[in-house]
Parts: structure tokens; C-alpha cells; sequence
């Protein structure tokens, strides 16, 4: 039985927490904020509740196994349900395609009924090679650590492995391969962004992620997903972790290259025999991490030639429908402008806001995210460039200016925001960096613009002993469930230990 602290009560924190308590272990969460859940949250505003992180839960398993084995049934806890149709994709030649929930014979059929017999060929022969890909990628690059490429290059079908996940080629190189319908080739693009990342750079291997939204589907917690949040901060509870609320940590305390404890902000020393690190990757190693400890230099040099995220720029609408005529959306809903790489241009090379961005609006089904009849709450994100003053994107300001660009846009998409709209919040990349602490807003930490990139991604167990890394922004990556399967890596990690 070991004393373990572990920084921040986000996703990843909570779920490697109650994991470690169900063990046996003395386990104490330090967060610096007021709340549990990092950036999976529901907030609300007046009569308007908001997911102002994830939007969308897929393969549920990952947490339904979590509760399970820490002594719970998920199903007892939280009210889990599927999305049908998973995602509406509307494009700027007035065409729309929508994706079924869970069966991909439906989907074929939508995206014959939209662009022809012909495009729902290619997008099954696509399905078919991201089936692939997900069976050869799953175990070594996703459910287990990942300690480096030799170990990869030894396994027996190596060879063949390699030939299927094709990692020297772009996620755009794939879809041209395939000579998919154009339209069509813009949802693989937007796989991509799901990382942070640029699709002309992104290896192909992200084509993974189309094949787990269709084979495990798109669910919604009632209540918004934030539930997910409070529920696992209620298990963490039940199995005796201490919760420690406004407890920013200032520094990780290491000893002879050994993890020794914490110091706060307040200049408490907290003694313990590991330390779980859930916050963003470069603030572990380049702020958390005294320069001066030798062992953290080969993951500063990781974080060094990796490329960051993108970050997003969201809007909160609250829309009151007596004042003007509903519009009907599904649940989630893409709206793709004429010219898609104008955008990762002026994400990653120009560095500056979006001028004609694709639009993610996501209009839950849910009563009991609005207080009062005829009322909706859309979330509303972009594409945006992280917030970096002396490099790119200086988010201080224009943010409002901004968001009305926006509005106008979404008006403009027949979407009947302008004259429904009862409550406007907005966020820029630097709100996300300021409440989340995530530097420049970076959603996932690293991106994946390139072959090498898992490899540049954070250890789940780094080189400094006694310490582990767990979150979207290391080891498998971000989103709910590569989030709550880093957790299980390092519970194991630490159970072997």
C-alpha cells in the first residue's frame, strides 16, 4: 500500500485515483481548482446548461469497465444514451449527409442517397481499412505503454502491421488514395482536428478514430456529460480518496531523480511515495519540474520537437424559442465552409482566427439542460489558433468581436440564432489556458502532425522515478476514452510496480 498524490482532478486523475484507492492505496487529489472534471465540464447560465468540454462520449466501455472494477455499475450511476443520427455533416454546395448511430450499412445508405452509389463504395472500403488499422493499432498503440518504436519493430507482424497503418502516410494522402467524394474527403479531414492537428500532416493511422465512431457509436449522458465528472469524483469518494479543491501545485518534489511528494502553492509540503501527474505535459516537465533534475530531459526534448495543438474558440448560446422559429439540428451537427484548407492555414501557418471556419454546433436533446419550455442550449466551436503573443495569436483581445462574427455566420446558415438568442457566452483559447491550465489553450497538449508523433507524446511512466504521467496530453492521447485507458495503464503500471 502506497501514499500516491496525484495533480489535478480532471478525467484522467479521477479515474487513476479510484482505480489505485480500489487497490489498496493512500491516494490524495490536489486540484487547483474549484471544481473536479479539468476540462470536461457542464456549466450552466441562468436557464441554459452548457458540456463546455467534451460534447460527446464513444466507446462507454472504458468507463462502464472503470466502474465495474472499482465496485459500481456505471448504469446505476449515470443515464448513458445513444445518439441516432450520430453526426449531420452540411457542406457549402447545399449538399447534407447524415451518419447513423452504430449500424454502418445505414450510413452507406445515407451517403448513397447524398452523393451516389459510388462514394458509399469508397467510404466502405475506407471503413474496411480503418477496421484494420484499429485491430493492429489497438493493443500496442492504444491499451498498453508505450515505451518505444524497437518495441514495435520486434513483434512478429511487424512487417504487415506497418503495411496497414501506412505511418509515412497523411490522413489526406489516405483519403486521395481512396479516391473518396470530395465531401466525404472532408469528414476524414476533420478526424484529424479531433487530435488537434492538420490532416496534410496527420498520419493516416488517425482514420482509426472514423472506425471507433462507428463501431462502438456516439452516446450522451442526461445531464450533459459532465455527469461523467461528478460521478467518477463521487466514486473516488466512496473508495476514500481525498479530494483537495483550490490546491494549485507549485512544484513536484524530487530527490536524487526520485518523485519524493509536492510542494503548494500555499508552500505546504505534501510527502508521498509516487506521484500521479493529471495536467498538461509541458507544464509538468517545464513549470512542475525543478531544470535542474536530469531525468526529466528526455521528456522537455519530446515536448521541444513536438508540435502543439489548436485550440478552440466556443460559443454558450442560449436560445429562446418564442421569439423566433426553431430551427431542427440533430444532436451534432458539422457545418463545413467552401474552402477547408484556408483553415488549417490560418491555424497552423498563419497562426491568426479563422476567417470562414467549420462549425461544430452541438443542440443535445436533452430537457434537462434548459430550465423552462421552448428553450435550447447550443455549444458552438471552431478551429482556433492556440494562444501564443509572441509567436502567433494574441487572444487578449477580440474575442467579442469575434463571436459576432460568428453569430452572423450561423444566421447566415439559416439557423435563426440572431433573433432567439437569450443568453451569449463566449470562450477564446486563453480562457481555456487561464481555467484549465493548458498552455495556449492546447486541447490535447502535442498534436500528431507527424509519423513520430505518439512517440512524442508524455510517458505514462517518466524517466523521474516515482512518477507518472496520465491525460490527454500523454500516452494514448485525448478524448474521454484514450483519457480513461491512460488511467488503466498506469493503475497497472503502478499495481506491477
Amino acid at each position: 500500500m502506497a501514499k500516491i498524490a496525484v495533480i489535478g482532478a480532471g478525467i484522467g486523475g479521477l479515474s487513476v485515483a479510484a482505480r489505485l484507492a480500489k487497490a489498496g492505496h493512500i491516494v490524495e487529489i490536489y486540484e487547483a481548482s474549484d471544481r473536479s472534471g479539468g476540462k470536461c465540464r457542464t456549466e450552466w447560465f441562468g436557464d441554459y446548461g452548457f458540456d463546455t468540454g467534451p460534447s460527446l462520449l464513444t466507446i462507454p466501455a472504458v468507463y462502464r469497465d472503470l466502474f465495474i472494477k472499482t465496485g459500481k455499475r456505471l448504469e446505476h450511476t449515470l443515464d448513458v444514451k445513444p445518439v441516432d443520427p450520430a453526426f449531420t455533416y452540411n457542406f457549402a454546395d447545399g449538399q447534407r449527409v447524415t451518419f447513423a448511430n452504430l449500424s454502418n450499412p445505414k450510413t452507406y445508405l445515407e451517403i448513397e442517397k447524398s452523393f451516389g452509389k459510388d462514394a458509399a463504395r469508397q467510404w466502405r472500403a475506407l471503413m474496411d481499412r480503418a477496421d484494420a488499422m484499429w485491430e493492429v493499432s489497438r493493443e500496442p498503440f492504444v491499451e498498453s505503454e508505450l515505451k518505444s518504436i524497437w518495441s514495435l519493430v520486434k513483434s512478429k507482424n511487424f512487417l504487415r502491421d506497418l503495411r496497414i497503418i501506412a505511418p509515412f502516410s497523411t490522413l489526406r494522402a489516405l483519403s486521395k488514395k481512396y479516391k473518396l467524394h470530395p465531401n466525404l474527403a472532408m469528414i476524414v479531414d476533420r478526424y484529424a482536428t479531433y487530435t488537434g492537428s492538420d490532416p496534410r500532416r496527420a498520419p493516416a493511422v488517425l482514420l482509426t478514430i472514423a472506425y471507433v465512431e462507428a463501431a462502438f457509436g456516439a452516446w450522451h449522458i442526461t445531464g450533459g456529460i459532465g455527469s461523467l465528472s461528478k460521478a467518477l469524483e463521487q466514486r473516488c469518494l466512496e473508495l476514500g480518496v481525498n479530494i483537495h479543491l483550490k490546491s494549485k501545485v507549485a512544484k513536484i518534489n524530487v530527490v536524487n531523480e526520485s518523485a519524493t511528494g509536492l510542494t503548494l502553492e500555499s508552500g505546504q509540503i505534501i510527502d508521498a511515495d509516487l506521484v500521479v501527474a493529471n495536467a498538461d505535459a509541458e507544464l509538468v516537465y517545464n513549470q512542475l519540474v525543478d531544470a535542474g533534475v536530469k531525468s526529466a530531459k528526455r521528456e522537455r526534448s519530446k515536448l521541444e520537437r513536438a508540435s502543439k495543438s489548436l485550440s478552440g474558440f466556443s460559443l454558450l448560446l442560449g436560445l429562446d424559442n418564442t421569439k423566433g422559429d426553431a430551427i431542427e439540428l440533430s444532436h451534432h451537427n458539422i457545418f463545413f465552409p467552401k474552402d477547408y484548407d484556408a483553415e488549417f492555414d490560418q491555424i497552423f501557418d498563419q497562426k491568426i482566427a479563422v476567417s470562414d471556419p467549420t462549425i461544430y454546433v452541438c443542440a443535445p436533446k436533452d430537457s434537462t439542460m434548459v430550465k423552462g419550455a421552448n428553450k435550447e442550449s447550443w455549444f458552438v466551436l471552431v478551429n482556433a489558433p492556440r494562444h501564443d503573443p509572441k509567436n502567433g495569436m494574441d487572444w487578449r483581445t477580440g474575442g467579442a468581436e469575434y463571436a459576432q462574427m460568428l453569430i452572423k455566420k450561423l444566421d447566415a446558415l439559416g439557423l435563426n440564432v440572431s433573433s432567439r438568442l437569450d443568453l451569449l457566452e463566449f470562450r477564446t483559447p486563453l480562457d481555456l489556458e487561464n481555467y484549465a491550465l493548458a498552455p495556449g489553450g492546447s486541447i490535447y497538449g502535442t498534436s500528431s502532425n507527424s509519423a513520430s508523433s505518439a512517440f512524442l507524446r508524455a510517458s505514462n511512466r517518466s524517466n523521474v522515478k516515482n512518477l507518472y504521467c496520465v491525460g490527454g496530453s500523454s500516452h494514448p492521447g485525448g478524448g474521454l476514452p484514450l483519457v480513461g485507458i491512460s488511467a488503466e495503464i498506469v493503475a497497472q503500471m503502478i499495481g506491477k510496480a
